[in-house]
């Protein structure tokens, strides 16, 4: 089973967006689970500190390594076998493999950052994962997490109505997802496209994968970038 345990100021925040839709009807049934937890509990002093000004100056406060250790070691024992990720926006970027195969494990610890981020020291100490979801920064790890579990969550067997759902779309082949049409067939003045209603299977998957490239070239090259080198020399 896929355990989710969240390591936080705000704990409030959890499951928020996660306890809906295909996620919250999972959660509900028990087919992951989620634990937020209050780092603060491990605070130190009658104000349960967790921070401190930065060494060498500066503004902002840092997140201290005492602190975060004792949280991260209360919730995850030396045995624990699930990765340790820290929500990071100088971390490697969230892809579609990596959720795939956070999914396919038994879960994550994810410690939220707050303030000017953490201690580099628990970083090395309590061998956490840095992990982005783009290249902006957030109050916070809490809505970076969020996003990560559910990322994961709904490529859980029995999450998602249809298996197909989770193959046939966005970067699980390194390319972009096909356009999609439906009911009513013209939409003011715009039709479905004709090969999609001509029920010939091998055409429309061929116009699919067609319509896949040209928008990643378009919107994303650097996707096909690994795959040749150099993406303008696919064309």
């Amino acid at each position: 089973m896929f355990r989710a345990t969240v390591l936080t100021l705000f704990p409030e925040m959890f499951p928020g967006p996660l306890g809906l839709s295909l996620a919250g009807d999972a959660l509900s049934r028990g087919v992951w689970t989620l634990e937020p937890r209050q780092i603060r509990e491990h605070g130190l002093g009658r104000h349960r500190a967790v921070d401190d000004t930065p060494a060498g100056g500066g503004p902002g406060m840092v997140m201290r390594a005492d602190v975060l250790a004792a949280a991260i070691d209360a919730a995850a024992p030396n045995d624990d076998p699930r990765p340790r990720l820290l929500m990071s926006p100088r971390g490697a970027p969230l892809t579609q493999a990596r959720a795939r195969a956070l999914a396919q494990g038994p879960g994550a610890i994810i410690l939220c950052a707050r303030f000017e981020g953490v201690d580099e020291r628990i970083i090395d100490a309590r061998a956490l994962e840095e992990i982005s979801i783009g290249d902006f920064v957030l109050s916070g790890g809490e809505i970076a997490a969020l996003a990560l579990i559910d990322a994961c969550v709904r490529l859980i067997p029995g999450v998602m109505g249809e298996e197909a759902s989770g193959v046939e779309e966005s970067f699980e082949a390194g390319l972009l997802e096909y356009p999609h049409y439906t009911r009513p067939r013209d939409f003011e003045g715009r039709d479905i496209p004709d090969v999609l209603l001509s029920g010939d299977h091998a055409r429309i998957a061929k116009w699919r994968q067609e319509q896949a490239l040209a928008l990643t070239r378009a919107r994303r090259p650097d996707l096909l970038a690994p795959q040749t080198g150099d993406a303008s020399r696919r064309r």
